[in-house]
């Protein structure tokens, strides 16, 4: 390799590790039963993924609270490589994630992104609105809700340009 070549490709691979490092890890593990596929697509064959485990996110619809357990209805998203939802993709059906004890709802908001580990556990018919919908249900081992600043996190804030700016 020409020297001139080696000067301009170490900086160019330090500067993309450098980047890849501020992307936060995955807080899960996939195990090796882990199913690999939208809650959308457990509602059609539910069958097909009884019993699989699943790592899924996206934004709190409601929490619902029993005697012994709490149930989270959650409006499911594509999850990024650090498992956070990505809210402004298009939604991938909605699940219902089933929790032991009580879950209080200021710690678990409408509106707020959960991302949660657990296994499938058959499926259950209620209503969207007025429109009839098979929810996967998901018994939890693990959820995490989002703040917003691990969400505006491991995103580099880098630009480059030439010019002159001003900030106020």
């Amino acid at each position: 390799m020409r020297p001139s070549i080696v000067r301009l490709a170490v900086p160019a691979a330090v500067l993309a590790i450098a980047l890849a490092g501020c992307a936060p890890a995955p807080i899960y593990k996939p195990t090796p039963n882990n199913a690999a596929v939208p809650p959308a697509q457990v509602s059609r064959e539910p069958e097909r993924y009884a019993a699989a485990d699943v790592i899924w996110g996206g934004r709190i619809v409601n929490v619902r609270n029993f005697a012994d357990h709490s149930e989270i209805e959650v409006l499911a998203y594509p999850l990024d490589g650090s498992q956070r939802p990505q809210s402004n993709d298009t939604g991938n059906g909605r699940f219902i994630a089933a929790m032991p004890g009580y879950v209080e709802s200021l710690d678990y908001p409408a509106g707020g992104l959960v991302t949660i580990a657990g296994r499938l556990n058959g499926t259950r018919t209620g209503n969207v609105g007025q429109a009839q919908y098979t929810f996967p249900l998901v018994s939890v081992n693990q959820s995490h809700v989002w703040t917003a600043k691990e969400m505006s996190g491991g995103h580099p804030n880098v630009s480059f340009g030439v010019g002159v700016g001003v900030i106020r």
